[in-house]
């Protein structure tokens, strides 16, 4: 089986330092998405969360040593599918970005945890869970 990805934008942050995760940023950027795709952001309103699924693409080769792993969260060692580390088998991150405005295929948004130039395979609405 052959499982092929096209991005369809890339982020753009000037942030030299990022969080290793959002839950702990206030980094701002913006997700550029590719103009043929603008339309699939109808719907999307400042204020609102998204989930932003992404490539890990500086990330080196998964080899089995990567298995496990020393968390960047504990400091203790653990199973890669336990972590969130960039080093995985499918090097896809996904990260809850908070949306401040949007211009066209621009969306400004915040809590960036992704370097400059990675490129974005899906966004997603973020559902809160509604069991309470």
């Amino acid at each position: 089986m052959s499982i092929e990805l096209q991005p369809i934008g890339f982020v753009r942050t000037d942030a030299e330092e990022l969080p290793r995760h959002w839950s702990v940023s206030d980094v701002e950027g913006t997700l550029v998405i590719n103009e043929a795709y603008a339309e699939g952001l109808r719907g999307i309103e400042p204020g609102q969360r998204i989930v932003v699924i992404f490539d890990f693409h500086r990330s080196p080769v998964f080899s089995s040593e990567f298995l496990r792993q020393i968390s960047g969260q504990h400091g203790r060692e653990a199973g890669v599918f336990s972590i969130s580390s960039p080093i995985r088998p499918n090097p896809i991150g996904m990260s809850v970005v908070e949306v401040f405005e949007i211009q066209g295929a621009n969306v400004a948004v915040k809590r960036i945890d992704m370097l400059d130039g990675t490129p974005i395979l899906d966004i997603k609405p973020y559902i809160e869970d509604s069991r309470g």
